[in-house]
């Protein structure tokens, strides 16, 4: 079965943000800068000391990003045409998470027990990147 993993694109705090990320999810966090890849001696100081890849262990998972850059003509273009959905082993893990993630950014929907049995939230946080989480007890269906 394939796995699915997320990848984001930063503006710059690829790494600020993933080491944030590390701080509420654990794992063990692996960073590759641009100055590491062949060729990269023609990349301006700023360009070797960006992120070229980064991931972090979540679970089964592995949340990936890299910095956009822009002498290469990349760029980043934030929208909300997805989400981070995670999936806590608990209530309290899901306030944890949640609470964190939402300092300095902008809670969309905050945790509450839903309709459809689970309890969910979702937020911004404060590198623009969208959040769901949803804690499922096991005694209602997914």
């Amino acid at each position: 079965m394939a796995t699915i993993n997320p990848y984001l694109n930063f503006n710059g705090t690829a790494e600020e943000a993933f080491r944030f990320y590390q701080s509420i999810l654990g794992g063990e966090l692996s960073i590759m800068k641009m100055g590491g890849a062949p060729g990269s001696e023609n990349f301006s100081e700023a360009d070797k000391n960006l992120v070229m890849h980064a991931s972090l262990p979540v679970g089964k998972n592995i949340l990936m990003a890299s910095d956009c850059v822009e002498s290469m003509g990349h760029k980043l273009i934030p929208g909300n045409y997805s989400y981070i959905s995670l999936s806590p082993d608990s209530r309290e893990e899901a306030d944890r998470i949640f609470n964190a993630l939402a300092e300095g950014g902008e809670i969309e929907m905050p945790l509450d027990d839903m309709f459809w049995g689970d309890y969910f939230g979702s937020l911004k946080d404060k590198y623009g990147i969208l959040w769901m989480i949803n804690y499922n007890d096991g005694s209602h269906a997914a």
